[in-house]
């Protein structure tokens, strides 16, 4: 047998003693995939120093200046008893809307946020998260996403600066997505 033969056997297994080694000892090691973050013209948001606007709170009566009971009766099969607004300032350019159902809860809530596009798309994500939702999109670079969540649906997007989030006690996106769709024109977004 010629000498080079005889090494043969012995570099394959330091070798194969090497990968076996590296798999053991890069094992113990968690590997975190980056996040997810939505993105635009404008590059990715860093999660950490882009917060979303707090969720609004409904704080007086009043009707909706953008959309009217009968178009939420239509879209989500039911009465509205009551309509609600929150507050505006300089990240909520129109108030939100609460709309309420004969029980007393709230069946449908519209959001506009305004600001910049990294804090808008940080406002879908925290309503309706990449890494859970389907994707939503609407004509005019609307992007987002949508899906069922605990207390019904969420359809949320955004688009340069502006963000509009639709919450819904209905299980399905797509009446929340036809009030999206009428915000949209309403405002001239």
């Amino acid at each position: 047998m010629s000498p080079s033969r005889r090494r043969r056997p012995v570099i394959v297994a330091l070798v194969a003693g090497l990968f076996s080694f590296a798999a053991v000892a890069c094992s113990d090691r968690s590997v975190t995939p980056p996040p997810i973050d939505h993105v635009g013209p404008a590059g990715p948001a860093s999660p950490t120093t882009v917060q979303p606007v707090p969720a609004p709170q409904p704080i007086a009566d009043g009707p909706c200046r953008y959309l009217s009971p009968a178009s939420v009766q239509a879209a989500n099969g039911e009465r509205v008893i009551a309509v609600r607004l929150s507050d505006t300032g300089p990240d909520r350019p129109q108030p939100a809307c609460f709309f309420f159902a004969a029980n007393g809860t709230v069946q449908l809530r519209t959001w506009i946020v305004g600001s910049t596009p990294q804090v808008a798309r940080a406002t879908v994500d925290a309503a309706a998260p990449v890494a859970s939702s389907d994707l939503a999109e609407l004509p005019g670079g609307w992007s987002g996403g949508s899906q069922p969540t605990a207390d019904g649906a969420v359809f949320a997007v955004s688009r340069q600066g502006t963000a509009v989030v639709i919450t819904t006690n209905q299980r399905q996106t797509i009446g929340a997505r036809r009030i999206a769709e009428q915000v949209i024109a309403a405002l001239g977004l």
